[in-house]
């Protein structure tokens, strides 16, 4: 990964919750820098898809928050801290299909269950912190 000097590329945004106009601007931005930088193609899909789902689920499920994402020659940290009530059991949530969006989320396109499935795949490490 080419960063521009030894420094890490510090960047934060704003995710508004049940906002679906503007959900996934965060991460569009991330994939934008990535791709200035010159990251290698498929490093930038897999930050980009993982950093979209857990953006995703800030905004459906958790009123939003805020995404903290730093760059560096050796790795890409990216958090989600949210204003969710919590994860009531993580092993359920994992599992491919689980959703508890409602309705509406789900006419809208979104709540299939694949958000925290999909973070896992294309992330090389995942940290969940509930309360």
């Amino acid at each position: 990964m080419k960063v521009l000097n030894s420094e890490s590329i510090k960047l934060c945004y704003q995710i508004p919750g049940n906002d679906f106009t503007i959900a996934g601007e965060a991460s569009s931005n991330v994939k934008k820098t990535l791709t200035q930088l010159g990251v290698r193609p498929d490093i930038i899909k897999k930050t980009s898809i993982a950093m979209y789902e857990a953006e995703l689920n800030a905004v459906i499920h958790a009123n939003g928050g805020i995404a903290e994402v730093e760059i560096d020659s050796n790795k890409i940290t990216i958090k989600i801290k949210d204003k969710g009530p919590g994860i009531p059991d993580i092993e359920l949530a994992m599992q491919e299909g689980y959703s508890t969006a409602s309705d509406i989320i789900r006419e809208m396109g979104f709540g299939a269950g694949m958000g925290l499935p999909n973070i896992k795949r294309y992330s090389d490490k995942l940290d969940i912190n509930t309360q």
